[in-house]
């Protein structure tokens, strides 16, 4: 279970390196504004300050869960699991926050938690068996 567990770790990595792209590179492009409901290019300009700023957060959540997955391939298993799960329970965290805050995006909210919750499940199952 743990290997599941490093993998979806990756996965939720990756997913938020995405979501940087599209608040810190791309958030006045079309895919951005129809991901964040943000209407046109002149209506998403005011936020984009904000959402570059946020995007750096999603960065660094992916960075510090990427790190922990090579670590704990190499071995470093007590650090890396510590960077996973502080990565993850944070994206998963995130997540809750944003369902609870904004419960119209929801499915944008089990997008960002979904994947990062399983991971923590499945390591947490592949510590205990």
């Amino acid at each position: 279970m743990t290997v599941v567990g490093l993998v979806l770790a990756g996965l939720a990595a990756l997913v938020h390196v995405f979501i940087f792209y599209l608040e810190s590179v791309a958030w006045t492009g079309a895919r951005a504004r129809a991901t964040f409901g943000t209407g046109t290019r002149e209506q998403a300009e005011p936020l984009k300050e904000m959402a570059f700023n946020q995007g750096f957060y999603n960065l660094f959540l992916a960075l510090v869960t990427f790190i922990g997955v090579a670590a704990t391939a190499a071995g470093a298993s007590t650090v890396g699991l510590t960077m996973i799960f502080v990565g993850t329970g944070s994206m998963v965290a995130a997540g809750l926050v944003l369902l609870i805050s904004s419960p119209s995006k929801a499915p944008a909210a089990r997008k960002q938690l979904t994947v990062p919750a399983l991971a923590i499940i499945a390591l947490v199952i592949g510590l205990v068996v």
